[in-house]
């Protein structure tokens, strides 16, 4: 689909939308989080409260946040500076306040004491601590112990998909406002092509673009470890802190040491066949620049772009990858998924909890069933959907 037929971009400016309660809901509670959470001084502080005041009340200062990407930010504020936040589009907001909070933190700034700490580490590290991921890997250990003839197997890998899946409700920065109320529907589910597409012919990868830390990726993580069984696998990270969970390299050796140390010996068995398909190179490791940048799959740098095109599928993960796989507008849920994200160079799954107004690809009569039995299912984190291009 060309770009003068898409239709236009999710804003923050319309009363009662989602993306406008992310700012005006969401973020004051996130400010005072990582306020609490972190011992940092006052003219810290004084900052992250200025940022939030400024994205509720302000515009889009000259200044170019330090960091990475710096000629793209330069480009693209200058184009924006006097905007008004609640003018700018939902995505490029998004994005442009997480590097903002972390120019605020001094994570760029080298010989001051929080450079490269990561703002969000607190509310990571406790949900590796936490209880529901020892019930999860309680969970992990119990379905390995049974897998003894090829319907277990395939039995294990389905249910490793749909923990990976389900996995994408541990996202922190939405749980800030949100209490989750369970696993409630798979609105679309295209598994047995997915599964195809990982045990077909080539001798490509299995890219694996990662979304949250914790749980989610532990998720990953054993879905990953299923995977090698057929394919390399290729997982690709964020090179630094972004939305509040958004997984790193440090947050994956974080979650390796977590397993390793786990009681369960089948989960200390997967921590280490992980790190030796590291070691061997059958699992790959890869942090892009891209993905901390508010732009959408439609427009991906060249070597990004032939990675995608060289695997034998790729697996976005979680509800940010989903929005920038189908652009980050207003479609109507009922367009077919194919038509929105035929641009994509290869074969592409996304598997997304539903955390944001956006959807495509819904069975006409499914989405009406929807909008009537739970107005909220776009957001609520208790639908999901698996969706498959080849």
């Amino acid at each position: 689909m060309a770009d003068t037929q898409l239709p236009p971009r999710i804003g923050i400016d319309r009363p009662g939308s989602f993306s406008r309660s992310v700012f005006h809901e969401r973020h004051p509670v996130l400010i005072a989080n990582l306020i609490a959470d972190n011992t940092y001084p006052s003219h810290i502080r004084d900052r992250l409260e200025a940022l939030l005041a400024e994205t509720l009340e302000g515009t889009v200062p000259p200044e170019v946040p330090p960091g990475p990407n710096r000629p793209f930010w330069e480009a693209e504020i200058a184009r924006c500076v006097g905007t008004p936040w609640n003018d700018l589009p939902f995505l490029w907001a998004e994005s442009y306040f997480y590097r903002r909070i972390l120019d605020a933190v001094d994570h760029f700034a080298p010989a001051r004491v929080f450079y490269g700490a990561d703002p969000f580490a607190p509310q990571k590290q406790a949900q590796l601590d936490g209880a529901e991921l020892r019930t999860d890997l309680e969970a992990y250990a119990a379905l390995t112990e049974r897998d003894s003839t090829s319907q277990d197997r395939a039995e294990r890998r389905q249910a490793l998909l749909r923990a990976a899946l389900w996995g994408n409700q541990a996202d922190l920065g939405f749980r800030t406002t949100t209490a989750i109320a369970g696993q409630s529907d798979i609105v679309v589910d295209d598994s047995p092509a997915i599964w195809d597409l990982i045990d077909g012919p080539g001798s490509g990868p299995v890219i694996v673009v990662a979304d949250n830390a914790g749980r989610e990726l532990t998720a990953d993580l054993a879905l990953i470890d299923a995977i090698l069984e057929t394919a390399p696998v290729e997982l690709h990270l964020k090179p630094h802190p972004y939305f509040v969970s958004d997984a790193t390299g440090r947050d994956l050796l974080a979650t390796l040491d977590a397993l390793a140390a786990d009681p369960n010996k089948p989960v200390q068995a997967l921590a280490q066949r992980l790190r030796d398909a590291i070691r061997g190179d059958r699992l790959r490791l890869r942090a892009h620049g891209f993905y901390v940048l508010p732009t959408t799959y439609r427009h991906l740098p060249p070597d990004l772009a032939a990675d995608f095109r060289a695997a034998r599928l790729v697996i976005l993960k979680g509800d940010l990858n989903y929005r920038r796989l189908v652009g980050d507008r207003e479609w109507d849920a009922a367009t077919p998924f194919g038509e929105v994200v035929d641009y994509f160079p290869g074969d592409v799954a996304a598997l997304r909890t539903a955390k944001s107004d956006l959807a495509v690809g819904i069975d006409p009569v499914r989405l009406t069933e929807l909008d009537n039995a739970s107005p909220e299912w776009r957001v609520s984190g208790t639908h999901a959907m698996m969706q498959v291009l080849h």
